[in-house]
């Protein structure tokens, strides 16, 4: 150990200037724990030991470099090159076998560019830009603003981003870990090494952060940490990464977020203008791994690029307004469907990079079709690479089980109370709005987030500061959340997965309500779905299940979702659960999106659906595509394309969903017959369409319903229709009202309706001067 007598000197007349060792450090304090501990990787301020510190040496002023260069071999030699047109070497001394080195050059007051040469003894050379040689990036406000949880864009300050310093190009490293003794950067540059590139802790709220030179795109990289409590180990995944490794690897990889070129201004300008409450909403709900795969190639996923050559024109083509991705964020197991995320940040690498995935986007836009994002807040996964146990303590989760963790899902639960935690949160919602021009964001599994003793027994919760169930910080997490993706995206919609009665879910949060666009309407879903499983003999039994939801109908904005939960473990395909033979399982099915297209919310059904899937979901296996060989699944898939576009072409069908005024019962009462007719209205009031549902196999003929007026009523869509694969029952194009009263209304119709099936009939424009006559077309 002699090596330490050699330290005393220098240090003994080592002066206070930046990125000088603190002289407040005893001789021996340096000597006997400074060096060893960068050695041994334990130092939590590497500044104060490496890099460039002016000093005196013999009263003079002198410059001391100190490296610690393991890589170097035990024959090694190295030296610093002075970038100046002498290119000068001074060399090093070897203070620690494990490759310290340190140099003094005398009569030096500036620090210069310089360059760390290790010279093996088959006089190969490495040349090396000392990493502590740049001063840290992050400013003092920075910091601040991190620390309060107000940085909106805190994913533009912690991670990886490419910097360049007065000519010198690398990347910039920051982490948030408070309770970390030491953390460093290891990858591919330093050999996964931990003891070589130790990172600064920059304030007592935990932030660490390493400027490394000459790295660049596409460097893997993680974080090593030892915790202060008891010493705990692990590397971890960066949680503000932008992308990583296919999985099962979990390494993040440096990325560019600002060289794609994006081609979709014109739809960004009119979205901003967009009022969504009055507009059509017809969302293809999706797994990108699980729609198309390629069996040629082993069954592969087909990537964002090939996604985005063959799903704009696909979806254009049936109608839909908008697609929903199932959880796209970095996740490890495919069997989560991507609801156990690790990365927050990162476009999944399975299907590509973060370009491709944006040239995903970019060519929905193009097409004219929007982007919503399942985004999971409520919990995240136990994997080690992750952030649970981040830094050797509960950082992201809280450390009580009884509120930091999902027994049933075996999830950890966000800390919403905690500053840092909210804005990790609040700036990835920020994020995808702005760095991937995402049209809106689904909420999962809100009600797990508002009740603390969600799916808890007795005693395996604990109540709120006022002695109640409800999770206060997550309220006020989720109230925040779409007041700032509001204010920041305008014309962005954010939508709950909300299966309880939780009051205002979306409404404004001015008017104390969470401040959401939408809700999915889960009651709806059930009743819906219970009605046409059943045997249409015993509908008549069931008809409070399909008018029930006009009872609270307008309580909250709805999207009406016949998502993928309905079609998983073991619940069967939305085909397969009709009953009757196959005829009448397509004609149920087709009696059953034409009813939800006529009630008042907006629409969402699963892949799959819209061709009529026999076998439930798998997510290991692509859609069965096959199935539109055969007619009966062509003629849904038409029947869905037309129901889509009658559904964006017809204002009465969308523009009033969230008022009385755009609904109106002509008769729910007949349930021997489980027939119910309804009318919808646009916001001019003389724009209506009639709703008529017969949900038996049995015609019925002059079936007479009461109408607002007279005149000419045109049936717009028959889901009876030979060319849909029906029985082609219905009311040769149009009907004359008669002024016979019925249903409280002055005129009437006499209708066919056709078995299992909905039609709907549009009142032609009255003549000018308000004869009451049709104008026949």
């Amino acid at each position: 150990m002699g090596w330490h007598v050699v330290f005393l000197r220098w240090h003994d007349h080592m002066r206070c200037v930046p990125g000088a060792v603190d002289p407040a450090i005893t001789m021996q304090a340096l000597a006997y724990g400074e060096i060893d501990a960068i050695i041994q990787a334990t130092h939590g301020a590497p500044f104060q030991v490496l890099g460039p510190h002016l000093t005196e040496e013999e009263g003079a002023p002198a410059l001391v470099i100190r490296a610690f260069l393991p890589e170097a071999s035990a024959e090694a030699q190295a030296a610093v090159e002075v970038d100046e047109r002498s290119h000068k070497r001074y060399p090093m001394r070897r203070l620690a076998p494990e490759g310290f080195f340190e140099v003094v050059i005398p009569n030096r007051q500036k620090i210069p560019d310089y360059f760390l040469v290790i010279i093996e003894p088959d006089r190969r050379e490495i040349r090396l830009r000392d990493p502590y040689a740049f001063e840290p990036m992050l400013t003092s406000f920075d910091l601040h603003l991190l620390g309060e949880g107000e940085h909106h864009q805190s994913y533009k300050k912690l991670g990886a981003h490419l910097r360049e310093v007065n000519g010198v190009k690398g990347v910039n490293f920051a982490v948030w870990a408070p309770n970390a003794q030491r953390v460093s950067v290891i990858g591919d540059f330093n050999r996964w090494d931990g003891r070589r590139h130790p990172m600064q802790r920059r304030n007592d709220g935990g932030i660490w952060e390493l400027f490394i030179p000459d790295i660049g795109v596409g460097e893997r990289y993680k974080y090593a940490l030892v915790s202060n409590l008891g010493g705990y180990y692990v590397e971890r995944a960066d949680p503000y990464g932008f992308t990583s490794e296919v999985r099962p690897a979990s390494a993040s990889i440096v990325y560019d977020l600002d060289q794609y070129a994006w081609n979709d201004s014109d739809w960004m300008d009119k979205r901003a203008k967009r009022q969504a409450l009055d507009a059509p909403i017809a969302i293809y709900e999706m797994h990108l791994g699980s729609w198309r795969r390629v069996p040629e190639e082993g069954g592969r996923f087909l990537t964002y690029r090939e996604l985005a050559e063959q799903l704009p024109a696909y979806v254009r083509e049936l109608g839909y307004t908008h697609v929903e991705f199932l959880p796209i964020t970095e996740h490890p197991f495919d069997g989560s469907w991507g609801y156990q995320p690790t990365g927050m940040y990162a476009p999944t690498s399975r299907f590509g990079s973060p370009d491709d995935f944006r040239a995903l986007v970019d060519a929905l836009h193009q097409a004219g079709i929007g982007v919503i994002l399942d985004w999971v807040p409520g919990h995240f996964s136990k994997d080690e690479p992750s952030l649970a146990y981040f830094d050797g303590s509960h950082l992201y989760e809280h450390a009580d089980p009884r509120q930091g963790e999902h027994l049933d899902w075996g999830t950890m639960i966000y800390n919403y109370g905690r500053h840092e935690v909210r804005n990790f949160l609040l700036s990835s919602a920020l994020f995808w709005l702005d760095e991937y021009h995402i049209d809106g964001l689904r909420v999962d599994a809100v009600a797990s987030m508002l009740y603390l003793d969600y799916a808890r027994k007795e005693g395996e919760w604990i109540p709120n500061r006022y002695g109640g169930r409800e999770n206060l910080e997550a309220i006020d997490f989720l109230k925040r959340l779409n007041e700032l993706t509001h204010q920041y995206h305008p014309g962005t919609i954010t939508t709950a997965e909300e299966s309880t009665a939780w009051p205002m879910v979306s409404r404004p949060t001015y008017v104390g309500g969470l401040g959401f666009d939408y809700k999915w309407n889960m009651g709806w879903m059930h009743d819906l779905l219970d009605y046409f499983q059943a045997d249409p003999i015993y509908r008549r039994y069931r008809q409070g299940r399909i008018t029930f939801s006009l009872m609270y109908a307008f309580s909250e904005n709805f999207i009406l979702p016949l998502s993928h939960d309905e079609v998983v473990h073991l619940k069967r395909a939305l085909l397969d659960k009709m009953p009757g033979d196959d005829w009448q399982k397509f004609a149920n099915l087709r009696a059953l999106y034409a009813f939800m297209y006529g009630h008042p919310g907006k629409k969402l059904l699963f892949m799959g659906g819209e061709f009529g899937q026999w076998h439930e979901w798998d997510f290991n296996t692509s859609l069965d595509w096959h199935l539109l060989k055969y007619e009966p699944h062509q003629k849904l898939q038409r029947f869905v394309r037309d129901l889509n576009h009658l559904y964006t072409s017809e204002p009465a069908m969308y523009e009033v969903d969230t008022d009385w005024q755009g609904f109106q019962w002509i008769d729910f009462r007949d349930a021997d017959n489980s027939v119910v007719a309804f009318l919808r209205k646009a916001r001019n009031p003389e724009d209506m369409l009639l709703f008529v549902c017969n949900f038996t196999p049995v015609p019925r003929y002059q079936y007479r319903l009461g109408v607002p007026r007279s005149g000419s009523y045109r049936e717009i869509l028959n889901s009876d229709a030979e060319r849909y694969g029906g029985s082609n029952v219905g009311n040769l194009g149009q009907v004359q009202a008669e002024n016979i009263p019925s249903h409280d209304h002055p005129a009437s119709l006499s209708l066919t309706l056709p078995p299992l099936a909905v039609i709907v009939m549009k009142p032609e424009p009255e003549k000018k001067g308000g004869t009451g006559e049709a104008l026949i077309t």
